[in-house]
């Protein structure tokens, strides 16, 4: 019974974040640059017309997406006992404080790009990537995370992160935004800043997602290979989580090259 329930959580869960994940890379690598090259009447007739269509689509995309993902999480990793190095041991207080921390580091993310740090990116980018890898070090340490267990919960924190931002910050901005469009006005430029910025950075956080979700495959890399240490396998997993952060920036920098007829 539980592996048919698996099957179609997951097959679930990918149908889903395809929507919202595609929705995401069509916005960042498509549309944006699209849309600046519109003048003010095209973008009055298109904006309110195409957008809430597409934000109807990427925000239940999401939403279906993190609902299905914890349903397998619970599934998977805690009646699967794959969370654990040693599921013999059980469950203690740090690892229940760890699977915590996976589901409310939003609040702490959340806050951090509120502050005026948020003006300096790449002093944010750096703070951010510090408390990160924290974050990791404690999943293994602390938590006793295998190493799946280890790349799920770092995807819980994405994938949680990433429905916040659309749900409670992306949303939100983008139907004031639209409203204004809609009525002539110049949308607050403040709200048009944080809705990009957000989306920005689902856009970062979604590659190394990927990888996580993928964790039941990637055990090449979880020491014994390539000189990694199995005791370090964590380190390597933030090496892939850089690594997806450069390749998003990458496409990022073509996706400004890339010309309409």
């Amino acid at each position: 019974m539980s592996s048919g329930l698996e099957a179609i959580f997951r097959w679930m869960h990918v149908f889903a974040g395809i929507i919202w994940i595609g929705h995401l890379y069509f916005f960042n690598w498509v549309n944006g640059a699209m849309a600046a090259q519109l003048d003010g009447p095209t973008k009055k007739a298109v904006v309110p017309e195409l957008m809430p269509r597409a934000l109807f689509w990427f925000r239940w995309g999401a939403a279906w997406t993190w609902i299905t993902g914890v349903l397998l999480l619970l599934l998977v990793y805690y009646m699967g006992e794959q969370t654990l190095d040693d599921p013999a041991a059980g469950w203690s207080g740090g690892t229940f404080a760890m699977v915590a921390v996976a589901f409310l580091a939003v609040f702490l993310y959340d806050t951090l790009w509120k502050t005026g740090l948020a003006g300096n990116v790449r002093a944010a980018v750096i703070v951010t990537f510090i408390l990160l890898s924290a974050v990791v070090a404690l999943f293994v340490y602390v938590g006793g995370f295998s190493p799946r267990g280890t790349l799920i919960h770092t995807g819980t924190m994405f994938g949680t992160a990433m429905a916040f931002n659309v749900w409670f910050r992306i949303w939100p901005a983008q139907q004031k935004i639209i409203r204004a469009v809609k009525n002539g006005d110049a949308p607050d430029a403040s709200l048009v800043k944080l809705a990009g910025l957000r989306s920005k950075h689902n856009t970062y956080m979604s590659v190394p997602l990927l990888w996580a979700m993928l964790g039941q495959h990637t055990t090449y890399f979880f020491g014994g290979n390539l000189g990694i240490p199995s005791a370090y396998y964590w380190v390597a997993w933030l090496v892939i989580i850089v690594i997806g952060w450069h390749i998003v920036f990458q496409c990022y920098r073509k996706s400004g090259k890339v010309k309409g007829f």
